[in-house]
């Protein structure tokens, strides 16, 4: 795969993005050929699976996710929604189209801690339309428990 853009410029330049469908754009950011983006990055966590209309993120709070109670801060698990499923939408997308959050709702279940471990994150397509696309996502902790789901509503517009 030829990468987007010249290595080390750290933009996908918006001419790039056109000339790829969006799950091609999310099969070279899996393989690598696109660098992560930077608040992946920020917050350790990085795509680990990529189908169209089903994308797992995995990832491990540090302790600069910490709240002042010691606990990993609830944003945290809100990040790892919004990108699996705007990603996962992203999979459904033509060359030329692209998307962003117009609404998110998250239902935390347990709270994250110390012992919560690596966090899976699975978002799911729901309809990918041409003006507007739904997904709904889940986080679950190493033991496989759900610390969160959620849904979100994004506009999709042409690049």
């Amino acid at each position: 795969m030829e990468p987007l853009y010249p290595p080390g410029s750290g933009v996908v330049p918006r001419e790039a993005l056109k000339s790829v469908s969006g799950l091609e754009f999310m099969q070279r950011l899996l393989a690598g050929v696109i660098p992560p983006p930077p608040i992946a990055v920020t917050l350790g966590f990085a795509i680990a699976s990529v189908e169209r209309g089903r994308v797992v993120c995995k990832g491990a709070p540090g302790a600069n996710a910490l709240n002042p109670m010691g606990i990993i801060h609830g944003g945290y698990a809100a990040t790892l929604l919004d990108t699996c499923m705007g990603c996962a939408v992203m999979t459904g997308l033509d060359a030329g189209t692209g998307y962003t959050t117009l609404e998110l709702k998250v239902s935390y279940v347990r709270p994250l801690d110390a012992r919560s471990g690596e966090l899976r994150a699975t978002g799911r397509t729901l309809q990918v339309g041409r003006r507007a696309a739904f997904a709904e996502g889940e986080v679950r902790d190493a033991a496989d428990r759900v610390i969160a789901h959620g849904s979100t509503t994004c506009l999709v517009f042409p690049l």
